[in-house]
C-alpha cells in the first residue's frame, strides 16, 4: 500500500527509515523499521495523524514488536495499531491512557501550523487526540530484544524525558536513540527534563563503540559525529 503521507527511505537490506514531512519540523519524528529473521522492530511509531501499519509492507504471519522510546506524542501516535507493544518501565502505566501532561498532545493541539497539508478531509488540531496503547511487554535496563538473527540491548536514557529507553545491536553496532540523543538541538528543557541526568545519559553515552547511531529526530550519525553531539551538549547547554 501507497501513502504519500508518509516517507520510506531504505538505510541498508534490513532498515528503513519512515518520516512524516507534513508535520510541524518540532514534531516530526523519525520511525525505523528493521527487518529481522523471526519479528520485525518498529522503533517509535509517529503521530497517529494517519494509520501507519498499512504502509509498512509487512510480511503476513511475522509478529511485528512496536516499541516507544518514551511516551512523548510524536513517538508514540501509531502505537495502538500493533498487538505487540512495548516500552518504558517509567512511564508503562500510561500508555493506557496516554495523558496529555506526559504526551504533550495538548501542546500540539494548541500551535497554529500543526500540519502543511491535512492528514483527512477537515481535519483540524482540536481534533487530535493519542489512541490508548496498552504495553504487552514492559523494557529496563538490560532486556534483550531478540529478532532471530539479531539482538538489542535496551539502556535507560533519562534526562530529556525521564523514561527515555535507546536500543544497541552491540554485534553490528547499530543503536537506536530515540530522544535521547540525534543530530539536532537536543532539548532538556521540557516538563520532566533532567539536565543533571542528561549529562549522565551522555558521558554514558559516550563510551558505546557504535558503528552508526539512529536518532529519533534528525540524520543518523557516526560514531564520530555522536562524540561531537554529545561533546556539544556538555560544553553548552548541558553545562
Amino acid at each position: 500500500m501507497t501513502d504519500d503521507w508518509f516517507v520510506k527511505t531504505p538505510i541498508d537490506q534490513q532498515i528503513t527509515l519512515v518520516t512524516e514531512p507534513y508535520v510541524d519540523p518540532f514534531f516530526s519524528a523519525n520511525i525505523w523499521l528493521v527487518r529481522g529473521a523471526e519479528a520485525d522492530l518498529l522503533v517509535d511509531t509517529g503521530m497517529g495523524l494517519r494509520p501507519l501499519r498499512p504502509v509498512l509492507d509487512l510480511t503476513p504471519g511475522k509478529p511485528v514488536l512496536a516499541l516507544a522510546t518514551h511516551i512523548h506524542l510524536d513517538h508514540v501516535g501509531g502505537l495502538h495499531e500493533f498487538e505487540h507493544r512495548l516500552g518504558p518501565r517509567e512511564s508503562a502505566e500510561a500508555f493506557a491512557t496516554m495523558p496529555d501532561e506526559l504526551t504533550f498532545a495538548e501542546e500540539y493541539r494548541e500551535i497554529e501550523r500543526p500540519v502543511s497539508r491535512l492528514p483527512s478531509p477537515g481535519w483540524t488540531p482540536a481534533d487530535y487526540r493519542l489512541t490508548p496503547a496498552p504495553l504487552t511487554r514492559i523494557l529496563g535496563e538490560g532486556d534483550v530484544i531478540d529478532l532471530g538473527d539479531r539482538r538489542f540491548t535496551v539502556l535507560e536514557l533519562p534526562g530529556h524525558s525521564p523514561d527515555g529507553i535507546g536500543l544497541f545491536d552491540e554485534k553490528n553496532g547499530v543503536f537506536f536513540g530515540g530522544d535521547a540523543i540525534y543530530d539536532d538541538r537536543l532539548l532538556d528543557d521540557m516538563p520532566g527534563s533532567d539536565k543533571a541526568v542528561y549529562r549522565h545519559t551522555m558521558e554514558r553515552l559516550k563510551t558505546l563503540p557504535i558503528r552508526i547511531g539512529h536518532g529519533g529526530h534528525g540524520p543518523s550519525f557516526d560514531a564520530r559525529r555522536m562524540r561531537e553531539i554529545i561533546d556539544d551538549y556538555l560544553a553548552g547547554a548541558g553545562a
